[in-house]
């Protein structure tokens, strides 16, 4: 279970600590469920990203966590803002991120966007269509790529599969030919969470024959980025380092390059921490049900995603059972893990469930009239509010 905390997190009589604070203390301070991201481990993972690809235009994945004080973060490791809507580009900027590591996406752009985007001075606008490219011009947007669908099917779930020859984003091969000549180069994106190596190689050996055809090679590639994070004990993905080795290690043409890293920047240096409400018997099942569920972390049920759990101030402690961890959602879909080995879990118990960072608030909803939680960003000691946790008051402000 260690290998799945942030960078920081340590274990001290059988207690958790992120970034020099103790969970529990984290939890008092601030309420739950909260999401308490590592600034150490993010620093880190974008520096290794730099390092691994220098001279590359790197930029974050701004949907698997839209906030601007980590966005303003990776900003001065470097890193730009991948955004893909209106609102991740006012986030982008509200962070300071410089207009020349901008790169703006979405399959259905407005107008107002594409003027958005132009009036950012955003380094590329990514094309999804044939007809956005007259559009974009008349925005006003000066440099474009196009995104190409390769056809490959990437090991991950369906939903975020996105290379796939019937997929919702990007153009033809035969599309992307007549545009090549009228942008600055390609953009090629296949999946997220991909656990292996062998998408990212088998893109890059189409991308080779793709351009290998065109009557010149683009000048800026755009390779995505998709790389996973392990979310249970014993599995395992790929370094980062290992990631961009097999994709620029194998591209037979020389351009600008660029990566899109989301999840695996801050998808382990976030841990949920929830409160134990109600324990009971349903049958051959005991169910620990927390204060928070699909409301804050919806991707268990919408990709199937498995996550492990412990008891964050009796870390160690012998297994008393495998328990189902339940959401306070009035679903019977609102399962966060089917089953976890807890030691004795009962009321008031503070759960951790670790490499929870990427993609749970960016995705979450106000399911039940629920406010979603707060986050925080700890270091050395401290930990500054970097959202604060939704009211009911909220809620109702927005009623007319």
């Amino acid at each position: 279970m260690l290998e799945l905390l942030p960078d920081s997190a340590r274990v001290d009589g059988g207690r958790l600590a992120i970034g020099g604070v103790e969970a529990a203390a984290l939890a008092r301070e601030f309420g739950t469920p909260l999401v308490v991201y590592c600034e150490q481990t993010i620093r880190t993972r974008a520096r290794e990203y730099c390092a691994a690809a220098p001279g590359a235009l790197v930029v974050y994945g701004t949907k698997a966590f839209p906030n601007v004080a980590v966005l303003r973060l990776l900003a001065e490791e470097g890193v730009g803002a991948d955004v893909s809507t209106l609102g991740e580009l006012r986030f982008a900027q509200a962070a300071g991120v410089p207009a020349e590591r901008l790169v703006v996406h979405g399959n259905n752009k407005s107008d107002e966007e594409l003027r958005a985007a132009a009036e950012a001075g955003a380094a590329f606008v990514v094309l999804d269509s044939a007809e956005e490219l007259e559009r974009a011009r008349a925005a006003g947007v000066a440099r474009m790529l196009v995104r190409v669908t390769p056809g490959i099917e990437a090991e991950t779930h369906e939903s975020i599969r996105t290379g796939h020859v019937t997929s919702k984003f990007g153009v033809s091969p035969e599309e992307a030919r007549e545009l090549v000549p009228q942008v600055a180069g390609l953009h090629m994106h296949v999946g997220s969470q991909l656990l292996a190596l062998s998408a990212a190689r088998e893109a890059v050996a189409w991308l080779n024959r793709f351009v290998a055809a065109l009557d010149r090679p683009p000048e800026v590639v755009d390779l995505g980025g998709g790389l996973g994070v392990p979310t249970e004990p014993g599995t395992r993905a790929p370094s980062i380092r290992e990631f961009v080795a097999a994709l620029l290690g194998e591209l037979d043409f020389r351009a600008r390059v660029l990566l899109e890293p989301g999840r695996s920047l801050v998808g382990q240096a976030g841990v949920t921490l929830y409160r134990v409400g109600t324990v009971k018997r349903a049958g051959d099942r005991t169910w620990v049900a927390v204060d928070g569920g699909i409301s804050d972390n919806p991707r268990p049920q919408l990709y199937g995603a498995r996550y492990s759990a412990f008891v964050a101030d009796r870390f160690g402690a012998a297994a008393s059972g495998a328990y189902g961890i339940a959401g306070k959602h009035c679903e019977s879909g609102d399962v966060l893990i089917d089953f976890a080995e807890l030691p004795d879990p009962r009321r008031g118990d503070l759960l951790a469930v670790p490499t929870s960072g990427a993609y749970t608030l960016g995705m979450a909803s106000n399911y039940n009239g629920v406010p979603r939680p707060a986050a925080v960003l700890v270091r050395d000691g401290d930990a500054q509010l970097i959202r604060r946790r939704e009211t009911v008051e909220d809620l109702l402000a927005l009623e007319v």
